[in-house]
């Protein structure tokens, strides 16, 4: 139903809509109370969005320390870069071992003679890639044999192939092949190293020799050849020059007049590196979640309607807001226990996996004929918190590395990380993979999907999407109210005005009557 037309007090005098305003006022509080609980829940909302991604973030990062791959840190090195190099994929066991490159892996190639021929009446010519083989070879065709390891393909030249033809077929065999006409060569090579790939041309010994690809007057011609090293004393033959032996890759670049040396040895910078990445990535993310939980309180602070943002500028607007989205997730209970289980998680201490097995429920249980073991925590290896009395604002749970460097507050400490990771790389490998197994555990329980919450979500975003459809239809009720109320008063105001007017123009009459 359309609204009536809302009319001031014409013949009253009366501010008309400042009187309906007054009298709904209840009904205009009610849609803004409304209207304000629901930008705040997604205010809220966005804040546990960002919680959620930077939890993810973090989970997912646990996969590069929970497994024993991801910590095969080693590092090799040679005596001399300049015949080789060396990496390792983490399986190669410690120590020194002789290298040997008795020979480096080629390509076959063959660079045919400069072609050159004459016509029928002695005049020279110039060979192009649609000169015909014919043409040079004096009128002569024929079968060419082209051999490429041990793979036969048969050429025709007949009347009407020309260069340009020779060239597709070398390359249809499986060889690289070009003719450049301003050195009036062919050049013809193996696209891959190795003895295996040598190749060979024979058939019609006049074309052959006419295009200056037989072994009397092609300009060179090289065999394929496979790469040969000894490591330790063992040889070893391979058709490039890379070779991955034990855990080490060696790739030859120059022949040896005596052996050289390859050493390889567990990477302990690597480790250390590794070990402040997760503090530092947990770091991150405590403090961040420490942040909002202790944020100052929002007090009475509410979104502010579009009347009352009119009456201020765009940075009290802006200042206003802020301060209410500060404070969106402080004391929250899920963030607590989001917090809880990061911290906790970072606080126990683990047998080393020589000596105990972890079940699929992250519990440890001695191993067969062990009867006592040391456990190990961070704290072990001088990687502790400070505690609230001596850490910064909200830097309670931060995790700090006795030596780091880059660490002020503990860089003149005793660096225990990595002592330990010289003298037992395992241990603390050990620990740092249990504590991240175990983070990524309890992480993952509580970012199961319920009836609250969706999967891999850790805060109910079911429940306050509900909650916000809720204030819709509560903001849509009372808007409804509010309008009908308002039509209501202006029909009123309406009809008295109009009743006002004529009588009026009844008065008016009287008076003309008697004037």
């Amino acid at each position: 139903m359309s609204s009536p037309i809302r009319m001031s007090g014409m013949v009253s005098g009366l501010d008309t809509e400042s009187i309906v305003t007054a009298l709904t006022s209840d009904y205009q509080n009610k849609v803004d109370k409304y209207k304000k609980a629901q930008t705040k829940l997604s205010w809220k909302q966005d804040a546990w969005k960002e919680v959620n991604t930077e939890v993810n973030d973090f989970y997912n990062s646990l996969d590069k320390y929970r497994y024993s791959s991801a910590w095969s840190l080693q590092k090799a090195t040679v005596s001399d870069a300049t015949k080789a190099t060396v990496s390792t994929n983490g399986k190669a066991f410690n120590g020194t071992q002789t290298l040997e490159i008795t020979q480096l892996a080629t390509s076959a190639s063959l660079t045919s003679g400069k072609l050159s021929y004459t016509d029928s009446d002695k005049k020279a010519h110039t060979v192009t890639s649609s000169t015909k083989i014919s043409d040079i070879a004096g009128g002569t065709t024929g079968d060419l044999t082209i051999k490429v390891g041990d793979k036969d393909t048969t050429f025709t030249v007949d009347s009407d192939t020309t260069v340009n033809d020779l060239v597709n077929a070398l390359k249809t065999a499986g060889l690289n092949a070009s003719f450049d006409e301003t050195q009036q060569r062919f050049y013809i090579s193996s696209k891959s190293s190795g003895k295996d790939q040598s190749f060979s041309l024979s058939g019609s010994d006049d074309i052959l020799k006419a295009l200056k690809l037989d072994s009397s007057t092609r300009a060179n011609a090289t065999a394929g050849q496979d790469a040969i090293i000894k490591l330790d004393g063992v040889e070893y033959n391979n058709s490039t020059n890379n070779f991955s032996i034990n855990g080490l890759n060696i790739q030859a670049q120059a022949t040896t007049s005596s052996a050289i040396t390859v050493t390889s040895q567990t990477d302990t910078q690597g480790i250390y590196d590794k070990v402040k990445e997760f503090i530092s990535s947990y770091n991150d993310l405590i403090n961040d979640l420490t942040d909002r939980y202790n944020a100052a309180s929002s007090g009475s602070y509410e979104p502010l309607t579009d009347d009352e943002k009119s009456q201020m500028s765009d940075k009290e607007v802006e200042k206003w807001e802020k301060k209410i989205k500060t404070g969106l997730l402080r004391r929250d209970d899920t963030l607590d226990s989001i917090m809880n289980t990061l911290t906790n998680g970072m606080m126990a201490s683990y047998y080393d996996d020589s000596v105990a097995t972890m079940d699929i429920n992250g519990k440890q249980t001695l191993n067969a004929g062990v009867t006592s073991a040391k456990k190990y925590s961070l704290a072990t290896f001088g990687i502790m918190t400070k505690g609230i009395l001596q850490s910064a604002t909200n830097r309670q749970y931060e995790y700090h590395i006795d030596g780091d460097e880059d660490d002020d507050s503990v860089s003149s400490n005793a660096d225990k990380l990595m002592t330990a990771i010289t003298e037992d790389p395992d241990k603390v490998i050990d620990l740092v993979k249990n504590v991240a197994n175990n983070l990524s555990r309890n992480l993952k329980k509580q970012m199961t999907a319920t009836s609250l919450r969706s999967v891999f979500t850790v805060y109910n975003d079911k429940e306050m999407a509900s909650e916000y459809s809720s204030y819709t239809e509560l903001i849509n009720t009372w808007t409804t109210r509010l309008n009908d109320m308002q039509d209501s008063y202006y029909k009123k105001f309406s009809k008295m005005e109009s009743t006002l007017s004529k009588l009026q123009q009844s008065t008016s009459s009287i008076s003309g009557l008697t004037s």
